[in-house]
């Protein structure tokens, strides 16, 4: 072979090694390689949201190396690596910051193995959400969340229901508005569906019966009107139902009691105003039960027989319009902790002793209603409550006075002394208890003579003040 021909060899060798070199993944400290485009894709998309001044160019070699980029998380396909998680935003103090101007580029819809997206704190100037490019994510992306970006607004995008892979989709507060999407019920897979601190409006979609796997439904802190659809009993597998602090109104639906494995149902502050007797008291795995805030049929509450859901530890009825005695079956319940009654217009005495033996009891709020008679709980009872209790705003309920020493002894405000009435002839004495004191070695007790009026009409201001003082050998 002449000088020529090895020349030429020689040549296309060299060309052909940069030919490679420059087409080849490149490869990270940890051995694995990472495609360019996924790469650019990667920075191009960071650089929409904190800014173009970042370029990435101080990570060595790549973002799925020895110096991964906060937020961002790899894994390996067909022996190359590909983002697969990515959270922008404030989650800890070393994440990329979002930039006051900020923006969603396509680029982001190319990282084809994303598994989830997460945006936290980022958006806080105006920004409506296109529809464009969440169907290339359909496949892959299985967690979507937006968590506190008060700059997100108007609706959600009709194109987050080709997300079919998704199991939790969270929007929480956010300044979204308007009804759902109907898309959104092709989202069959969803195991968590939040939507929580937003102002979304209209019906609540009727579309409950495709989410079997659901286990966490919370539509709480929005503007959501009309009936719960009865759809909702449907979602077999449901945990946690929390739908309050909307305007929902009417009967809960009756198929709400098919939710067996339910534990949290949370309707407070809406207009429901009953279904509770025929529905509730079924689900028998209910711990938390929170009712307060709907204009509730006193009938219909109190035909619940509270012993049979012996598994509450969380139950509040307040401000409910009820007008009835304390139902007796509240003392039944064994691993109740919290029990909520204030602010209505319960009527009849304090089971105090039914009360105080339950075991588990740390929170008990009876104040504004129309209770009477004696409360009779012990000093032991008042310093396990401490401010946990309340019972002021009873006209008519009086507290015998307890006597403690203890530094954690928090005497329950708002209460007057109870008083003992007692008939001698034509003298009315009134013995406060307040002023009795029984020592080992002495006792004193202080009458008060009040005015006595004369069968022929004549008053006798009397007025006479005299104290009787025995002492006890």
């Amino acid at each position: 072979m002449s000088w020529v021909h090895s020349v030429l060899f020689l040549f296309l060798v060299f060309r052909w090694c940069i030919t490679v070199e420059s087409s080849s993944p490149e490869v990270t400290d940890d051995g694995a390689p990472m495609e360019k485009s996924e790469r650019e894709a990667l920075y191009s998309a960071i650089q929409g949201f904190v800014g173009d001044s970042w370029n990435g160019s101080d990570l060595y070699p790549d973002p799925c190396g020895w110096t991964p980029i906060q937020g961002v998380s790899c894994d390996i396909y067909d022996d190359l690596w590909y983002v697969t998680e990515l959270t922008l935003g404030l989650v800890h103090e070393n994440s990329l910051s979002c930039a006051t101007s900020l923006e969603i580029k396509p680029q982001l819809f190319k990282l084809k193995h994303l598994k989830s997206l997460s945006f936290v704190k980022c958006f806080t100037s105006a920004l409506t959400i296109s529809k464009e490019g969440w169907i290339s994510l359909g496949s892959s992306l299985e967690s979507l969340e937006f968590r506190s970006n008060p700059g997100l607004i108007g609706q959600l995008p009709e194109t987050f229901g080709t997300l079919t892979n998704l199991k939790s989709l969270v929007v929480l507060e956010n300044g979204f508005n308007g009804n759902l999407p109907t898309s959104l019920c092709n989202l069959s897979s969803l195991k968590r569906l939040v939507f929580a601190g937003n102002l979304f409006t209209g019906t609540v979609p009727d579309c409950f019966n495709v989410f079997k796997d659901l286990l966490i439904l919370d539509l709480s802190r929005n503007s959501f009107s009309g009936t719960l659809p009865s759809t909702i009993g449907e979602m077999v597998s449901l945990l946690k139902l929390d739908i309050s602090n909307n305007q929902l109104e009417g009967k809960l639906p009756q198929e709400i009691g098919f939710l067996k494995n339910l534990t949290l149902l949370d309707v407070r502050n809406n207009r429901i105003s009953g279904g509770f007797s025929q529905n509730v008291e079924k689900i028998r795995s209910l711990t938390d039960l929170i009712l307060s805030g709907n204009p509730m049929d006193t009938d219909d509450m109190m035909g619940i027989k509270w012993e049979n859901m012996g598994n509450l530890v969380v139950l509040d009825l307040s401000k409910m319009g009820l007008r009835c005695d304390i139902p007796y079956g509240l003392t039944k319940l064994k691993r109740l902790r919290f029990l909520g009654l204030n602010d209505n217009e319960l009527t009849g005495t304090v089971p105090s002793k039914e009360f105080e033996i339950l075991p588990c009891l740390g929170a008990l709020y009876i104040h504004g209603n129309n209770l009477t008679g004696e409360l009779r709980f012990s000093t032991k009872f008042y310093e396990k409550m401490g401010t946990r209790f309340k019972a002021s705003k009873n006209p008519n309920l009086c507290q015998y006075d307890i006597v403690s020493e203890s530094s954690n002894y928090v005497p329950p405000l708002g209460l007057k002394p109870c008083k003992v009435k007692k008939t001698e002839g034509d003298l009315v004495i009134l013995q406060t208890l307040r002023n009795l004191k029984k020592e080992e070695s002495s006792s004193s007790m202080s009458l008060m003579v009040t005015r006595h009026v004369m069968s022929n009409g004549f008053m006798w201001d009397l007025l006479l003040v005299f104290s009787l003082i025995v002492l006890l050998i």
